[in-house]
């Protein structure tokens, strides 16, 4: 007779155990039922805020639908458990009652609504199920602002869902800080300015006590402080509770703060009962997270198999998050509990960048980690910390920027035992066995192991050990964009050009799948816009930006936004200037002459934005598209008109080029220079493209850059006259933009060509590949279809209403920022106070 096993529960933990009973249970020996309380089956609910993109219930499916077809497995969808009894072994529901023999609860965890008077009214909800966002975005018809109670985790994905409808978006949270579990005060408060320079209000310290009907919107809340903000709707996100009323109910022993108490193998007190995920609670934890849930379902299945398996002994609560496009991580001991611990910190203010580094007593080892504004030293920080791998003599090398102390942890670094995917245990040694295995490719690699099917958090690590592997055996490397195209970017670039593709829901639904991902979206962008050059704000281009390109300046460290008005060449009338006094002065913002021969203007708030550029554009000023990744400035000299040196017209040139190449969207940020004689005053060898005058032309420099590894350009050409030297930059900038890896700087995209820089001339000069037509084609359409990005959104109501103030304020983000006078000028005040490495 076949083993009865039922579970209950098809949440993402659920749909694990079903997934590795199916792989490892004896064909025949067992039947299966899995007894669902929602209608739809198993879905990814870490990605749940990206339904709001996509409205399509399908691309969040977990595994395939095949799963559920097989012969012992029977998915009982919409039938919740009501009752059970564990003497009888029996499960009653709406529709009858189950005998069991073996039973496994999954039923995961509810959203925690605070006793708030007045919480059951209309248009009050929590963010859990696809039911619950369809509910959210029902009622947001009609209205204009959300807010959420609960600054963690959820609250945040629950604000970005707020806005991915088109509300002004608000988060109230109780403690002093945001995300209070994984950051400390200083990542709080750099993660703090992020959101709400993203237009995102932050209410700290605020315990909301009645929630009624609002005067101009449709609820008010009332706070304790005597405060109060009105809102459309609400949505409570204030944490979650284990799922244990039916094991409360039958009977089984349940941990003192709740969830049902389970040992090491997920077995409960009472026989053949097992439980998994949120709902159980193992020496008194609850794990929120879908890994230690995963690990507790392949643990469940073993056990009840009767085979030997690793026991559960808690897990790795690390994360690594993207929260409105912010990066986040908390990886350990990030708050440094640990006894004898010692901390490094950089903050970097002006980029809203905050690091922290714990580390215990003898510096040997790291404990934990917090990262906000730049996860790309997260896969590295895990590592040491997973596999207590030992530090360099300065562990502060490990999160100081271009330290050349910081060693390199690549994948050939790490040990076969390194743990790469902690939502399946996935290790690097399970990687290479796999690939060893005829696992020869990224997908396969993840199909074999499950590694990345997750969270997705590893993926970027993963991608490069396999690649690394790859080419230690030979294999030839598979350089996809990212898991959703199997393309590369070159690649991507041909199929938008050739078939003419204008939108990235147009190029997913031909050549990709799934719904995309930070790395795809930015960079079919910029694809988009090198290609046909329409306006970063148009509603399908607009949910693929990033912070400065969705608002079209340049975010600052206390929230507010940099002015950069176009001056080709530092060329500037005295008219034009006093008008940029005039600007500054009306709006209090810090002025500064930039080293590119430009004027920033900087501490402009949201709001501000659109009247500023207004009275810019009316002055004859254009964008300086410093936000983007496109061209920044061509410098220059002053040249044979006034210089005595100078043996052509440099200033001329300048002008010319930037005029020409303003509307470029590229790669990466691209700058030029002009200087009029040898003694090279603008500097034009360190420059993306340089030109340096002589008596017989101009001289061609290309592939240069400062920053972080300066590169030296290379001499391209000699003595060419206007024409020629133009058509040689057309050709050089296109080629880069059509060849060009994601976020590739000319000088490393030079040093990755095959054939080096005498390869380039034959592209450019003598036409080897025949694309020189093509290329200056190309660039003239980019020339011919040029708009001055602010100019348009100033003019469009639809665009300017994205630059809308905060709601119940009229000047809420200058009236709550702190501002010192310095130098005569008013600039963010900052605490001198604060230590730093």
């Amino acid at each position: 007779m076949k083993k009865r096993i039922f579970v209950v529960g098809n949440g993402m933990v659920g749909h694990h155990f079903v997934e590795q009973w199916q792989a490892q249970a004896p064909v025949g020996s067992y039947e299966l039922h899995i007894l669902a309380e929602e209608p739809v089956a198993a879905y990814d609910r870490v990605h749940l805020s990206s339904y709001f993109e996509h409205w399509d219930a399908e691309q969040l499916r977990l595994g395939e639908a095949e799963l559920y077809q097989h012969a012992d497995i029977h998915l009982h969808l919409g039938e919740g458990v009501e009752a059970l009894d564990t003497e009888h072994r029996t499960l009653h529901t709406a529709k009858g009652c189950y005998e069991y023999d073996v039973l496994v609860l999954a039923t995961g965890s509810y959203p925690f609504v605070p006793p708030i008077p007045g919480r059951e009214q209309a248009h009050c909800h929590v963010y859990r199920t696809l039911q619950d966002l369809d509910a959210i975005a029902a009622s947001a018809q009609g209205a204009t602002s959300g807010v959420v109670i609960g600054g963690g985790l959820l609250g945040l994905e629950a604000a970005n869902a707020l806005k991915q409808l088109g509300l002004q978006a608000s988060v109230v949270e109780f403690a002093p800080r945001l995300m209070p579990v994984q950051l400390d005060n200083e990542a709080g408060q750099v993660l703090k300015d992020k959101i709400e320079a993203l237009g995102v209000q932050v209410w700290l310290e605020k315990s909301t006590t009645l929630i009624e009907s609002g005067q101009e919107k449709r609820l008010r809340l009332n706070f304790a402080d005597g405060s109060h903000l009105e809102t459309d709707l609400l949505v409570f996100s204030a944490g979650i509770r284990p799922q244990d009323a039916l094991a409360r109910q039958a009977g089984l022993a349940l941990a003192e703060r709740g969830g049902i108490c389970i040992n090491s193998n997920c077995q409960t007190s009472v026989a053949d009962v097992y439980a998994i995920g949120e709902c159980a609670s193992w020496q008194g934890q609850m794990f929120g997270l879908v890994a230690p849930g995963y690990q507790m379902a392949k643990t469940a299945v073993a056990a009840i198999l009767g085979e030997e398996s690793a026991a559960f002994t808690g897990a790795d609560m690390s994360t690594k998050l993207k929260l409105l496009g912010v990066d986040v991580g908390s990886i350990g001991d990030a708050h440094g509990h640990t006894a004898g611990a010692r901390n490094y910190r950089y903050l970097d203010e002006q980029n809203g960048v905050y690091r922290r580094l714990v580390v215990s007593q003898d510096g040997k080892t790291l404990l934990g980690a917090i990262l906000v504004g730049d996860n790309s030293y997260y896969d590295t920080l895990l590592q040491y910390a997973l596999n207590g791998l030992s530090l360099p003599a300065q562990p502060e090398s490990l999160i100081l920027p271009g330290t050349a102390a910081a060693p390199a942890l690549g994948a050939d670094a790490l040990p076969a035992s390194a743990v790469l995917c902690s939502c399946h245990n996935v290790t690097k040694g399970a990687v290479c066995a796999a690939m060893d295995e005829g696992a020869l490719s990224f997908e396969a690699v993840k199909s074999s192991t499950r590694a990345s099917s997750g969270c997705g958090g590893c993926a970027s690590l993963l991608k490069s050990v396999v690649e690394h592997e790859l080419e230690q055996r030979g294999v030839s490397v598979n350089r996809n964009l990212c898991a959703h195209f199997n393309y590369t970017r070159q690649e991507l670039f041909h199929l938008v050009r050739v078939e003419g593709v204008r939108t990235f829901a147009e190029l997913l639904e031909k050549h990709g799948q799934g719904g995309g991902c930070e790395i795809c979206k930015p960079a079919v962008a910029s694809i988009l816009a090198s290609c046909w050059n329409e306006h970063v704000q148009e509603p399908s281009h607009l949910p693929l930006q990033d912070t400065n390109d969705t608002f079209m300046a340049n975010m600052q460290k206390n929230g507010t936004y940099s002015v950069v008005p176009r001056i080709p060449g530092g060329e500037i009338t005295p008219k034009m200037l006093i008008k940029i006094g005039e600007v500054g002065e009306k709006y209090q913002l810090y002025t500064k002459i930039t080293g590119g021969q430009r004027i920033d203007l900087f501490g402009a708030t949201l709001d501000q934005l659109p009247l500023i550029w207004e009275e810019l554009i009316d002055a004859g000023f254009e964008t300086g598209h410093a936000y983007g990744k496109s061209l920044r400035t061509v410098k220059s000299c002053i040249g044979e008109t006034w210089c005595r040196y100078g043996v052509q017209d440099s200033m001329g040139m300048a002008i010319q080029l930037e005029n020409r190449y303003k509307g470029l969207r590229s790669p990466h940020k691209i700058k030029m220079a002009v200087s009029g004689c040898t003694r090279e005053c603008a500097e034009a060898q360190s420059k993306d493209i340089g030109v340096i005058a002589t008596d017989k032309g101009w001289n061609l420099y290309v592939c240069g850059n400062g920053g972080m590894r300066p590169r030296h350009a290379d001499l391209f050409a000699t003595d060419l006259d206007d024409a020629t030297l133009v058509r040689y930059i057309d050709r050089v900038l296109m080629f880069y933009v059509y060849t060009a890896d994601r976020l590739q700087r000319t000088s490393v995209w030079l040093e990755s060509l095959e054939g080096g820089l005498e390869y380039l001339r034959q592209v450019v000069i003598e036409d080897s590949l025949g694309l020189g037509a093509e290329l200056e084609a190309r660039m003239q359409a980019v020339v011919d279809s040029y708009q001055c990005e602010w100019k348009t959104a100033v003019q469009d109501p639809t665009k300017r209403r994205r630059f809308r103030s905060y709601i119940n304020a009229e000047d809420p983000r200058r009236a709550r920022l702190e501002w010192v006078e310095e130098r005569g000028q008013m600039i963010p005040a900052r605490d001198i106070t604060e230590e730093r490495v």
